[in-house]
């Protein structure tokens, strides 16, 4: 335990000369025996410290070269949350869902605010794919690149990345949906069709609530079913 302590003392310090700019995207760290100095800490803690930093794509260690500060840019950084979300177990699926309804709203709602000629092109083949689709997987397919479409269009990266990691987790389960469902495929289409709508008059508030009845739908659905044993199948 004691090591470890010292280990997250090394990791704070490092981020603390991250967070000050002392050191900036793309800088090369001190040689270790330098940073050590510096940190006031022993090499065992450093190099454990490094690792870490390392996995969370704060560092990148250049094996002969040297340790850098990453581009500490969101999607980089967000990665791991991309892991960690997929370790949920799938009675909390629901709860992810949830999330995902506040989080896609706002970004459906900034997408309006920047909705131009080639996003909605985009979302209007996607839409067209959609309904000549030929099984739930396909549907489900253009379905998820149309959700990606539009957050890619909302302006902040941070909430891109995070809706990302969501969004992937929900796949199995959306398709599942789909499968078992009657009438989904045809529902989901229409609520596409009112995000596209939304987007393409630019009405920001209309784009948020058509964002929240079409993944609310989905959560509904997620939350009594997962109330029965074996529900959702473990993927093969």
């Amino acid at each position: 335990m004691a090591d470890m302590a010292r280990t997250d003392e090394a990791i704070s310090r490092i981020r603390e000369l991250i967070v000050t700019g002392e050191l900036h995207p793309g800088a090369r760290l001190p040689p270790e025996k330098q940073l050590c100095a510096m940190l006031g800490m022993s090499r065992g803690s450093v190099r454990e410290a490094v690792k870490a930093l390392e996995v969370a794509r704060v560092l990148d260690v250049r094996r002969g070269d040297g340790t850098y500060v990453t581009s500490l840019e969101p999607a980089l950084l967000l990665e791991g949350i991309g892991f960690a979300v997929h370790l949920i177990q799938d009675r909390d699926l629901a709860d992810v869902m949830h999330v995902r309804r506040i989080l896609e709203a706002e970004a459906t709602a900034l997408a309006a605010r920047h909705a131009d000629g080639d996003l909605l092109a985009d979302l209007r083949t996607l839409l067209d794919q959609m309904r000549a689709a030929s099984d739930t997987e396909e549907l489900v397919s253009y379905d998820t690149a149309f959700h990606d479409r539009v957050i890619a269009a909302c302006g902040n990266p941070t909430l891109a990345s995070l809706l990302s990691a969501l969004s992937s987790r929900t796949l199995r389960a959306r398709i599942w949906r789909g499968l078992r469902e009657e009438g989904a495929a045809s529902l989901t289409i229409a609520q596409h069709e009112g995000i596209y709508a939304a987007l393409a008059d630019r009405d920001p508030e209309a784009a948020r609530a058509a964002s929240v009845v079409h993944v609310a739908t989905s959560e509904r659905w997620l939350r009594g079913v997962l109330d029965l044993p074996g529900s959702i199948p473990e993927p093969a």
